[in-house]
């Protein structure tokens, strides 16, 4: 007679669970976040202890934080601390420094132009000046890090170029007041006739819908029943303005249900976004054409984009 051996289920299931959570765990342990900052943190630790040169570990990092989001797609970027200050400069409308704009020609840091109203344009500095030396010492071969970190400053400091200028056969020496420099982002508001009005953005930056209702209204006053909004080459900036923006050209609502400006969309359902025109505006039934390039993008498509699915004006570009 054989005999048989009652096994008590529950012992089955946790026998189970146990075999197959240690088997999904050695599974999904290499996948695991922190196996993985385990496994940079001993690379670098080696680099660091036996590479046969002395390392930089902060560059290293950085480097490899480069190369990881390479991997991504190209809009998934890192900044480092050094170049933060002068993008955020770029949307913040406004900087500290002499107020040119330059670029670097054959080795000679060349003024594009002088920014209206800044301390460079005030003393004189012309465009096509060239930038020879920097408080006496030549800025001939300097670099656009090197330039920013010269010329730029806290309100109120000092600095001295030797400048260049072309049928001048001495340099001219200025010292210069650093201020506030401004940055504008509408660079053109006025009116083509007696009807249309024309406003140029050059980027959506934190001033950028404040500077748009101050045109819009000043061309308003002129007699501007029509507008052209130039957004060509504009390359884009703070998603806030650009609903901001579009909120001037939409109204609240069609057949009552709101209008939908845009939305963002993410891996998890929380991060998801979703926005609204919520206002009146004294802009929302105005003929609209906007203008657009290849250099038109990110926050100036947004714009285009709600006009153009509501319906609301023309597209040309």
């Amino acid at each position: 007679m054989k005999k048989r051996f009652s096994i008590p289920l529950v012992t089955i299931v946790i026998t189970i669970a146990f075999i197959g959570g240690t088997q999904f765990s050695h599974l999904i342990s290499g996948d695991n976040i922190y196996d993985q900052l385990r496994k940079f943190s001993d690379v670098l630790g080696y680099a660091e202890k036996y590479y046969v040169e002395d390392v930089d570990t902060q560059k290293l990092t950085e480097n490899a934080i480069t190369g990881m989001l390479s991997d991504l797609d190209p809009h998934s970027v890192y900044i480092k601390a050094s170049q933060m200050q002068r993008v955020t400069e770029d949307f913040q409308g406004k900087f500290e420094g002499i107020g040119v704009e330059f670029s670097i020609i054959n080795d000679t840091i060349t003024v594009v132009q002088p920014i209206g109203g800044g301390p460079s344009a005030s003393l004189g500095i012309m465009s096509n000046d060239k930038i020879v030396k920097i408080d006496g010492k030549s800025s001939v071969g300097f670099n656009n890090d090197q330039v920013m970190k010269s010329l730029k400053g806290p309100k109120g400091t000092k600095v001295s170029v030797s400048i260049f200028r072309v049928g001048v056969p001495d340099l001219l020496e200025f010292e210069i007041i650093r201020d506030v420099i401004p940055l504008y982002s509408v660079d053109v508001s006025t009116m083509l006739n007696d009807n249309v009005g024309y406003i140029n953005i050059t980027r959506f930056a934190e001033t950028t819908h404040k500077e748009m209702v101050a045109a819009l209204q000043k061309l308003k006053s002129q007699g501007m029943k029509q507008l052209i909004l130039d957004l060509r080459s504009n390359p884009g900036g703070y998603l806030d303005q650009a609903v901001k923006m579009s909120d001037l050209f939409l109204d609240a609502n069609t057949d009552g249900k709101p209008r939908k400006i845009v939305y963002t969309q993410g891996r998890r359902v929380e991060f998801n976004e979703e926005y609204f025109a919520t206002t009146n505006s004294d802009y929302e039934k105005m003929p609209l054409i906007i203008l657009l390039s290849n250099g038109s993008a990110s926050a100036s498509e947004i714009v285009s984009g709600a006009v153009q699915d509501w319906d609301r004006g023309l597209i040309v570009g």
